[in-house]
């Protein structure tokens, strides 16, 4: 079904951290940006829509204005807004912002450090647009608090406006809507290291609208399609919830090992999912309109021998391309539709 393309070598190998693979696909110039993290470093690629020509860039961590920090990145990501696109860093000193290409920092946010040592790191993680009822970007710190920043059409003028403080454990990752539809009620879903999952309203004030209580097992990676809540855990399995009720749809052992990504195609309703049992496995979801019901079903594995993924991502709305990283290897390895 799909079929191994070349890969992308990249300057540096990707650490073995949640949803460590970011794409931002740019159609009208028909390239595919990705993003990958190791250590203190961003590795950047730009790739041709031929896969022949690519364009490399590293972005070394920063503390305000101060380059090349020891401060160990946590993740990237890239944000979609409707009149602008910015590369989120997060990292065990705060947050960066900079512009789609990297180019420039446009907003810095320190995290606060506790004075005397503690046992408990400090670090951000978990990055979402969110874009229903004005313009916003959330991102998650290890005490459990949800930063939402408010985000200008242009300019650096980005301003925390709210912090939500319903999680008690690490944010793993925060999620928005990809359907794209505005029928949906629910905009972001936050998930943590207990498992706990809390469904929110966007807007001037972020309401709760709902928690999925854990049970006892680490969510690592999480998406929201169609009101659906998809949740991968550290045991392998994929649970599909209803994102206002809280009601299991289905539950997939999906992976023999932890989950370390997720994805959706929103156009498809096509599921990736990556683990460290090095497989890459393909789900379909459909609703059904008379039931409201919802079933996901498998239809491709791949897998990526002696790598313990930890990114996988769609290349396209419609699913009919996928990018794997793999902690230590210096590789982006791709894989499109026959």
């Amino acid at each position: 079904m799909y079929r191994r393309e070349k890969s992308i070598q990249i300057k540096s190998s990707a650490s073995a951290l949640y949803n460590n693979l970011s794409v931002l696909p740019i159609a009208e110039k028909c390239l595919t940006y990705f993003t990958v993290v190791h250590c203190n470093v961003v590795n950047m690629v730009s790739a041709s829509g031929d896969g022949l020509n690519f364009s490399h860039r590293q972005l070394q961590s920063k503390e305000g204005s101060i380059a090349a920090s020891s401060s160990l990145i946590i993740q990237a990501s890239w944000c979609v807004l409707p009149s602008r696109v910015l590369l989120v860093l997060t990292s065990q000193k705060g947050i960066q912002m900079y512009e789609s290409d990297g180019s420039i920092m446009v907003y810095w946010h320190a995290l606060d450090i506790p004075e005397t040592p503690s046992a408990e790191a400090v670090f951000a993680r978990g990055i979402a647009a969110a874009t229903t009822l004005g313009h916003y970007i959330c991102v998650g710190t290890s005490s459990g608090s949800v930063l939402v920043f408010k985000i200008p059409d242009k300019g650096a003028n980005i301003v925390l406006s709210e912090v939500l403080e319903e999680h008690r454990d690490p944010i793993t990752d925060i999620t928005t809507e990809t359907s794209r539809s505005k029928e949906y009620i629910a905009d972001i879903v936050s998930a943590d290291d207990s498992g706990l999952l809390c469904i929110w309203k966007a807007g001037e004030d972020f309401k709760l609208l709902n928690k999925i209580p854990a049970y006892g097992c680490s969510c690592s990676s999480i998406k929201l399609w169609s009101g659906i809540v998809i949740a991968g855990y550290g045991s392998g399995q994929i649970r599909l919830y209803d994102a206002l009720s809280g009601v299991v749809h289905a539950e997939v052992n999906a992976h023999a090992r932890w989950i370390y990504a997720l994805d959706i195609a929103p156009d498809s309703g096509k599921l990736l999912s990556g683990a460290e049992d090095s497989l890459v496995r393909i789900w379909k979801l459909s609703k059904s309109p008379e039931s409201h019901s919802v079933e996901i079903e498998h239809q491709h594995t791949e897998c990526v021998t002696d790598v313990q993924i930890c990114g996988a991502k769609f290349c396209d709305p419609e699913g009919s391309a996928f990018a794997v990283t793999g902690y230590d290897l210096c590789e982006i390895i791709r894989y499109t539709l026959v």
